[in-house]
């Protein structure tokens, strides 16, 4: 199999910079020679161009230059693995959404500020789980007046006449998980086996 043009030059620029280090640092072949035990044909070779790098040879040169092995090759950085999460304002909330692609559930962190704490109720069509994360909520569904504390969760039909918000103590963090009608969160969890009654 022969090696892709991209390897080849990564190949072809690791003497140069294997030699463009050591002169940084002031560190003679001979040097380091004595502090990787590798010839100083050999590393004057490998900085030329003439002798094909190996793991062999560069494991040595990495710790005697204490860097990491992939800056003497040059590998290519690894993308930002962290999600640029684009925010929204909906009635005065702050809405992240968390689902990344369309589906029946969506997942969303929900910032409500304190302000919002006059329960203005409303009906549709959907099934809402949500569970606080920072702040005390206050939910009112149908005849129900709770207040929920980091930690805990609710789960509601959205049929019923509800609305969630602050306590106006401060602001809530929530994280919602909203389907449509019919769509419910299914936990699944072994049931816990009922005690023994003792024998007499």
């Amino acid at each position: 199999m022969e090696i892709s043009d991209a390897i080849t030059r990564a190949l072809t620029e690791v003497g140069p910079r294997l030699k463009r280090l050591r002169i940084q640092r002031g560190v003679t072949l001979s040097t380091l020679s004595e502090a990787t035990g590798i010839s100083k044909s050999t590393l004057s070779r490998l900085e030329s161009g003439q002798r094909r790098p190996s793991l062999e040879l560069l494991l040595p040169i990495s710790q005697a230059h204490q860097v990491p092995l992939d800056e003497l090759v040059g590998a290519p950085e690894v993308g930002d693995p962290r999600i640029r999460l684009s925010s929204k304002h909906v009635a005065g909330k702050t809405v992240i959404p968390l689902t990344r692609q369309p589906g029946p559930l969506q997942t969303f962190k929900v910032i409500i500020p304190p302000a919002l704490s006059t329960p203005e109720l409303c009906t549709h069509e959907g099934y809402e789980w949500f569970f606080v994360l920072a702040g005390k909520a206050r939910l009112i569904l149908a005849d129900h007046d709770i207040v929920l504390g980091p930690g805990e969760a609710a789960e509601f039909d959205t049929r019923l006449p509800h609305w969630f918000g602050s306590t106006g103590e401060g602001p809530v963090e929530l994280l919602s998980l909203f389907g449509r009608q019919g769509e419910r969160m299914h936990v699944r969890a072994k049931p816990v086996p009922a005690a023994k009654e003792a024998t007499a």
